[in-house]
């Protein structure tokens, strides 16, 4: 097994690896055989559904930790996860994920947010707020090692390698009772922006599925990953380790209608 090293460790002994496409666990952590997402998964997604690339697009596992941690986890019903994507071009596109709403959970009653925190690699984290034929504010948040993004509920979301040439890799937590609602998108063909690679670098074009929202410009919004001070978080620590030093500090995920005063103003 072949592992790779990444630029912010996560704060517990997993590892992304190449062959086999996955991840490998250090003594004491637990975690499921990945699951591999494969291009013909998010075809329909794709602004050129014919476009050739890699086969095997990313590497998931999800609800993994460390062995002592468990019980508190599961008792917050939280999850942690974690993704590695493939390097390379889908056509003119970049590895990328399909896109999705966080579906409503039936322990909280309400869509639910997400933390994602950049290990490896180069990211976008992609947002949009609808999947209707008006997709509201559309975001794209460019991320690096330690960064962290969090996707507010019930907005469209997807994970984009922005760094082509290299795997990327990330980890983050959701819902225990997790759901994935593809309606929207899947209706639309895609996003309401589709990357793509122009002269080595990122670039968007509108998916004209989509109409455009005059109140708001219909442009897409991009901008670099912040900090988190207003969600209590601590910048350049593993959000693992964070919830290690704290065991409430992410009910907010798994259950944000507690939280209101953090979704009011909320910007990614």
């Amino acid at each position: 097994m072949k592992r790779e090293s990444m630029a912010f460790h996560p704060g517990f002994d997993l590892w992304p690896t190449k062959e086999p496409f996955g991840f490998e666990y250090g003594q004491g952590v637990f975690g499921p055989e990945p699951e591999i997402r494969r291009l013909d998964d998010i075809r329909a997604s794709l602004a050129n559904p014919q476009s050739r690339g890699p086969e095997e697009i990313y590497a998931i596992v999800m609800d993994v930790g460390v062995e002592a941690d468990r019980e508190e986890i599961v008792r917050r019903n939280l999850l942690f996860g974690a993704v590695t994507y493939a390097s390379g071009l889908i056509g003119r596109e970049p590895v990328r994920s399909q896109g999705h709403i966080h579906a409503v959970s039936a322990s909280c009653g309400s869509s639910t947010p997400e933390i994602y925190e950049i290990w490896d690699g180069e990211a976008v984290i992609y947002i949009q707020e609808s999947a209707s034929d008006n997709p509201g504010k559309c975001y794209a948040v460019y991320a690096h090692p330690g960064d962290v993004v969090i996707v507010p509920p019930g907005c469209v979301h997807a994970a984009v390698n922005a760094g082509i040439t290299k795997n990327m890799s990330f980890g983050a937590w959701c819902v225990r009772d997790y759901g994935f609602d593809y309606d929207g998108v899947r209706r639309h063909g895609g996003i309401a922006y589709f990357p793509y690679v122009e002269n080595g670098k990122l670039a968007w074009r509108r998916n004209p599925a989509y109409k455009s929202s005059p109140c708001e410009g219909g442009e897409l919004i991009i901008k670099n990953a912040r900090t988190w001070e207003d969600f209590s978080l601590e910048a350049d620590v593993p959000i693992y380790t964070q919830f290690q030093k704290d065991k409430d500090r992410f009910l907010f995920v798994s259950d944000p209608g507690r939280f209101p005063e953090l979704w009011a103003e909320f910007t990614p």
